[in-house]
């Protein structure tokens, strides 16, 4: 086990890692592919570790996801399906459970996944128009479907605003505990509240906007994006395609504004960004796995603050 030299703890850091970083171009999404990914993760989360911060971590779940539908699909004539929230679940215990033995060796310290239920508001906008695609691709239309990628229909499902973590208080006593934290995953389990009862829907969070809400209740001092690119950029693809390096509120809110960042790609990191820092964060980052540490020390990726 790596000797880990603590200094004086630069502060919490919420890091939100993208589903397709445990699932790498090309592959099939094998156990044994995605475990390699998440062991060579966690060893570059540890440095970040022993540079003195305390983390918490989140997690997309597409391709995972993605993949337990298909299956239901599969499977429903031999055993009951189960809906898009329960195969949320099921992805946040198992990338969970990769994420957990993957750091507990790497750092020697306790971490916990924690089955995370996100409340959404029933009259979100985001329920009369479903556009998240999830599942498996269909030659035919159905009802509820679009046409996706060129690769055939898939059914979509709302993806409404995150408004609360259900498991706040038990975040924070786990954090106390000093325990590393996975929670959120995939944007969190979204419910609903109804007659005083919390009930599962058939939706998905934005992971980044679900991390923003997990930094609040952790109350982080950074908000750590990772992601494919090394940085956000200005007229993304166009031959005038330039690297944002520092972005301060009022920037930023403009090129949201300006429609700069797509919507489910980009977009969504750079709003999480400004949510986390109008809400108290210190500084929000975005930047690829490989220049975390470069990022954190000011010298990579995009930074958001005041």
């Amino acid at each position: 086990m790596p000797p880990f030299n603590f200094v004086a703890r630069p502060g919490t850091a919420v890091i939100a890692l993208g589903g397709n970083a445990l699932i790498g171009k090309g592959e099939k999404g094998t156990f044994s592919g995605q475990m390699r990914n998440v062991r060579r993760t966690a060893g570059e989360i540890a440095k970040i570790i022993r540079l003195g911060y305390h983390v918490v971590i989140t997690h997309g779940n597409g391709p995972q996801v993605g993949n337990l539908l298909i299956q239901q699909e599969a499977g429903k004539r031999q055993v009951p399906s189960q809906p898009v929230h329960a195969c949320g679940a099921m992805s946040q215990g198992q990338i969970g459970y990769m994420l957990q033995q993957a750091l507990g060796k790497e750092t020697g310290k306790p971490v916990a996944t924690l089955i995370t239920q996100v409340l959404v508001d029933e009259s979100d906008p985001a329920f009369q128009h479903p556009t998240k695609p999830v599942g498996p691709f269909y030659s035919r239309k159905r009802k509820g479907m679009v046409f996706d990628s060129g690769r055939g229909w898939r059914k979509v499902v709302p993806s409404p605003d995150p408004k609360e973590i259900m498991e706040s208080g038990a975040i924070r006593a786990l954090l106390k505990a000093g325990i590393i934290v996975i929670a959120t995953g995939g944007g969190g389990i979204p419910v609903i509240m109804k007659n005083g009862r919390i009930s599962g829907v058939d939706a998905v969070i934005d992971k980044d906007l679900a991390a923003e809400r997990l930094a609040e209740v952790a109350k982080a001092d950074i908000l750590l994006i990772l992601t494919p690119v090394p940085c956000a950029y200005l007229n993304f693809g166009k031959p005038s395609q330039k690297p944002i390096r520092k972005l301060n509120l009022p920037l930023a809110r403009n090129y949201l504004r300006q429609g700069q960042f797509a919507e489910g790609s980009m977009g969504p990191k750079v709003l999480a960004a400004v949510r986390f820092v109008e809400r108290g964060g210190r500084r929000a980052i975005i930047t690829s796995p490989e220049l975390a540490r470069k990022a954190l020390a000011g010298k990579a990726g995009t930074v958001i603050s005041w």
